[in-house]
């Protein structure tokens, strides 16, 4: 199956299967995984970047223990909408992912300002210490991405 529209997530995704979320580092992979009616999003875990097989791998196994069957990946654009070379990497995950797994449905949501946003957040709490919040910011970042593309799909109706 290649990359999808995420409006197009709901008519292949079977009706209460969780769908992931993925913020994608350049250390770390943040995964997020929705409840089974697909409104809520929850930080999971956070993926140490070694090797594209084993960390597809874990993600694979993470998604088979939810019954997750779809796949939301944030897109980092720049500010003026366009692509750069983040993105291109990110794009490249995808295909090598639907090489391992091509069932698995895969559609990007606009993360600009995800991570931002986050780091944001936790700083306002003010009890989080900075190696507290930097174990965290990956994976909430993933929520916040996925939870904005569950809130579209909610917006049109799914």
């Amino acid at each position: 199956m290649p990359v999808i529209d995420i409006l197009d997530l709901p008519a292949v995704v079977p009706p209460f299967a969780p769908v992931v979320g993925l913020d994608l580092g350049e250390k770390t992979i943040g995964v997020a995984v929705s409840d089974l009616n697909r409104s809520i999003a929850s930080p999971l875990e956070l993926i140490r970047k070694t090797k594209f097989t084993e960390e597809a791998q874990t993600l694979l196994r993470l998604m088979g223990g939810r019954g997750a069957r779809g796949i939301v990946i944030g897109l980092p654009l720049n500010m003026d909408g366009s692509e750069g070379p983040r993105c291109q990497s990110v794009r490249a995950f995808a295909r090598n992912l639907l090489k391992l797994d091509d069932t698995l449905p895969i559609a990007f949501w606009d993360e600009r300002l995800s991570t931002a946003a986050v780091q944001r957040l936790m700083t306002s709490e003010g009890d989080l210490t900075r190696a507290r919040r930097a174990e965290l910011v990956d994976k909430t970042a993933a929520a916040y991405i996925l939870q904005g593309a569950l809130d579209r799909l909610r917006s049109a109706g799914f």
